[in-house]
């Protein structure tokens, strides 16, 4: 083995390892916040809606603040974003007096989480071995969420058997992030001969970008009501989305790693197709559940489509890979990415608002019905994705 395939190898570890951290952390954010937003502050679905720009903002510059961080490799950017993650998520567990302080941590918060995201695809990618790209996602996928799992489980017990306050999960969640940090600083960033463009917007990367603008619209009405569903409508406390959390992680571990290799056998065209269908189907399950004439079995549909919808938010990564079979040159990749991303935001910020006055002027019903009419939009998008088998471009970044 030479010198560069055992330096590969030992940085996908730290990689990994560093995935497993942001997988902890995330099992213990994830079923928390909203609840939090519900338990200390009382806010409303219109208010919940319009939380969603300040939140989301962030991932809309995130083209900009990469731009900022250009002269790094991206495994520093991933270092410095996940500093800025943990600082948020630290302010939110100990210094959020008010709602305008939580707010400002919130916004913090999301500067890390979305400055992390793009090179994360990048860095996943760029290690993994050539014609393996899905695998090598799947494989972090399926890592994160089998940590997620520790997470989860402190939530449960935590809350139920020991009055865990939500200034503690914060605290834990915001050192699992620093110890994610250590790992990404352990790893040896190499100069890179490619001049990479802090900003790539190319006609023939439009329909990624259509993706994205699709994804950024159905995800956010997931993130943003869903959630508040089962807390509004149903009365479920943080313990019932810790549960969800459990049951979605363990289902998680195999179908991400299945998903992956799906990728790599059928192609992305089939995979965001088949999400696309099946999420039309979930949107219908869980905006009229309580009209199916269920009884108290309704909310166990929600809970099922809540787990599913959980498990289809993995089909993203067929994106990436997707991008990295059109892309003209590796230096394309983590600026085309971070474009993707902050045009997903551009409708991320605004979606969640005109969702919370749908929800107020006609019931949560119909927030639900424009997440179906969404998702077959999507699967019409999906089908002109070209399904000529071309070469991956192997992505060779600063990492």
């Amino acid at each position: 083995m030479d010198k560069h395939e055992a330096r590969r190898k030992r940085d996908f570890f730290l990689f990994i390892l560093a995935g497993a951290f942001l997988g902890l952390y995330s099992g213990l954010y994830d079923p928390s916040f909203n609840n939090y937003l519900n338990d200390v502050f009382h806010i409303g679905e219109v208010a919940r809606g319009g939380l969603e720009f300040p939140r989301e903002l962030p991932g809309f510059l995130v083209v900009f603040t990469t731009g900022l961080l250009i002269f790094l490799p991206d495994v520093r950017i991933a270092l410095v974003a996940n500093l800025i993650l943990a600082a948020g998520l630290l302010g939110l567990g100990f210094v959020s007096p008010s709602f305008s302080w939580a707010v400002l941590w919130m916004i913090i918060w999301s500067v890390g989480a979305h400055l992390y995201m793009p090179v994360e695809s990048s860095i996943g990618v760029s290690l993994a071995k050539p014609g393996e790209e899905g695998k090598a996602l799947g494989k972090l996928g399926a890592i994160k969420t089998a940590a997620s799992l520790i997470g989860f489980l402190v939530v449960y017990l935590g809350i139920r058997y020991f009055a865990l306050s939500y200034t503690a999960i914060f605290a834990l969640a915001g050192f699992s992030v620093i110890a994610a940090s250590v790992c990404l600083l352990l790893m040896e960033p190499r100069k890179s001969s490619i001049k990479r463009e802090k900003l790539v917007f190319k006609r023939k990367y439009f329909l990624f970008y259509f993706l994205n603008i699709l994804y950024g619209a159905r995800k956010q009405v997931f993130l943003t009501f869903a959630p508040w569903v089962l807390i509004k409508i149903f009365q479920q406390p943080v313990t019932t989305f810790a549960m969800l959390g459990l049951v979605g992680t363990v289902a998680g571990i195999p179908f991400r790693a299945l998903l992956g290799k799906a990728i790599d056998t059928f192609g992305e065209r089939f995979i965001i197709a088949s999400e696309s269908v099946l999420l039309i189907v979930l949107c219908i399950g869980y905006g009229f559940a309580v009209h199916l004439g269920l009884g108290h079995y309704a909310i166990w549909l929600v809970f099922f489509c809540y787990i599913g919808d959980q498990l289809l938010m993995a089909c993203n990564m067929a994106r990436a890979t997707y991008l990295n079979k059109i892309v003209d040159t590796p230096a394309d990749l983590t600026p085309t990415l971070s474009m993707g991303l902050s045009i997903d935001h551009l409708v991320s910020m605004t979606i969640p608002f005109f969702g919370g006055i749908l929800w107020m002027k006609f019931g949560y019903e119909y927030v639900f019905l424009a997440a179906a009419a969404i998702a077959l939009l999507n699967l019409v998008t999906a089908f002109r994705i070209s399904t000529v088998k071309e070469s991956p471009t192997k992505a060779s970044l600063n990492n």
